[in-house]
């Protein structure tokens, strides 16, 4: 006879049932089945969304960062870098002109751990499902995750790792078995310390302490960037260095090896800047409509930026003259981005370029660089509906496991107790129903996750 498997989410309770009782099982709790697998739907719709969310904030950041570095002198100022393949550089305004000596001693890393192989249950879980609290302590902040039955999977810990903004991923190799990698934030006072309380094949796996038990394996070590200009040694953090290395320069380093950066100031600089700022402007629309036509369809947040972005353009924010903005060459189309029409703007520049500079950047902020910069910096602030939304939908998603967590449990007990009533009603005097061996076809529980 064909039977099938009911097993619990935590794998302390198996049978194996016969194909009659385990249908019977399934139509009888078809209404929860259908549940869970809307509340399962709703949780990739959740988390398709916060990581859509994460791109706009990102995209938003890296548009404010470079309109900003072009207001104030920046937008008559430049750096280029002698060596691409070592560091780039960009000016903020506030640089004084001149050749810079760098040479790039070593460059900021994260830690990087990894563990042991291991294998899974039949079910794919790692673990008990005990609840687990993993405690990452790293420079003087700490997080923590918690693994449960509704998440110990190789990707539920590594979803529920990056949830707690950490960066894990789940590999598996050829033979079946499973490793996580966890890459820590760069620079030497982000090195990792994991601490592990509850299920122990957990605390086996993810332990981690530099001065004791070390169950992961460190392949690279958390570092700053060390790096002379002009002789004087810097450490950074980050291998993005605003202001220390020079003040009002930004360097980017890409790999050790030595660069000259020269900071250039002039009236000839702002129509290659203004170039900048308007391509710069391009790929920020091109990411907004892009995801307003996937993941962030209707979205309040993102609506807001594209509109509020747009009406800057649009009305000059009401300190700009958007008909000298278009004297000056600056326009926009039907798709929401800048024209540049570069014959209007060197025929502005030759007749005044400093009315041309006081429309992108002025001494009270009001050019419309300045209020792109300002504009940007709002909508991802701590007060911002993109933050707000950002973290309702990481509350839901939080509300949503718990939720699953729950009723996986329910419904393990109830299919348990189906499968064991309806085996009863079934048995003969040959024997029971419920049989310890046979080819199973399934659980009821696969679509939990």
């Amino acid at each position: 006879m064909a039977t099938s498997s009911i097993s619990s989410t935590n794998g302390s309770t198996s049978a194996m049932v016969s194909a009659d009782v385990y249908n019977r099982v399934q139509q009888t709790m078809a209404s929860q089945t259908s549940a869970a697998a809307k509340l399962n739907a709703s949780i990739t719709k959740d988390q398709t969304k916060l990581s859509a969310l994460g791109q706009l904030q990102s995209a938003l950041a890296s548009f404010q960062q470079i309109a900003a570095s072009l207001t104030g002198n920046g937008l008559s100022t430049s750096a280029a870098s002698s060596a691409k393949t070592v560091l780039t550089a960009s000016s903020t305004g506030t640089a004084k002109a001149g050749t810079y000596a760098i040479d790039v001693k070593q460059l900021a890393q994260g830690q990087f751990l990894t563990s042991e192989d291991f294998d899974v249950s039949a079910d794919g879980k790692v673990g008990s499902g005990a609840t687990t609290t993993v405690k990452i302590e790293f420079g003087a902040s700490s997080k923590s995750v918690t693994i449960d039955a509704s998440n110990n999977t190789p990707a539920g810990i590594a979803a529920a790792f990056k949830a707690a903004g950490i960066d894990v991923t789940a590999v598996k190799g050829d033979d079946g078995k499973y490793a996580l990698s966890i890459a820590g934030q760069p620079g030497a006072a982000n090195s990792m310390r994991i601490s592990v309380s509850g299920d122990a094949t957990l605390k086996n796996l993810l332990t981690y302490d530099p001065a004791g038990t070390q169950k992961l394996k460190q392949t690279s070590a958390a570092m700053d960037a060390i790096l002379t200009v002009d002789g004087k040694e810097i450490k950074s953090p980050t291998n993005t260095i605003k202001d220390a290395a020079i003040d009002g320069a930004t360097l980017n380093l890409v790999a050790t090896g030595k660069s000259d950066v020269n900071i250039s100031a002039g009236s000839a600089q702002i129509g290659d800047n203004l170039k900048a700022l308007v391509s710069a402007y391009n790929d920020l629309n091109a990411k907004l409509l892009k995801l307003q036509k996937g993941s962030l369809k209707s979205d309040t947040a993102l609506n807001q930026a594209i509109s509020q972005l747009s009406t800057l353009l649009k009305t000059g924010g009401g300190s700009v003259s958007v008909t000298k903005l278009a004297a000056a060459g600056i326009s926009q189309d039907k798709d929401g981005n800048m024209v540049l029409d570069d014959k209007k703007l060197q025929a502005a520049l030759a007749s005044d370029t400093a009315a041309v500079a006081k429309l992108f950047t002025s001494d009270d902020k009001r050019g419309i660089a300045d209020l792109l910069s300002s504009k940007a910096a709002a909508l991802t602030s701590t007060n911002s509906v993109l933050t707000k939304e950002t973290s309702m939908t990481s509350n839901e998603i939080t509300s949503l496991n718990s939720k699953k967590a729950a009723m996986t449990k329910a419904m393990t007990a109830q299919a348990n107790a189906l499968a064991a009533l309806y085996t009863a009603q079934a048995q003969t005097g040959a024997g029971s129903a419920l049989t310890a061996g046979g080819k199973g076809t399934g659980t009821l529980f696969d679509m939990l996750g």
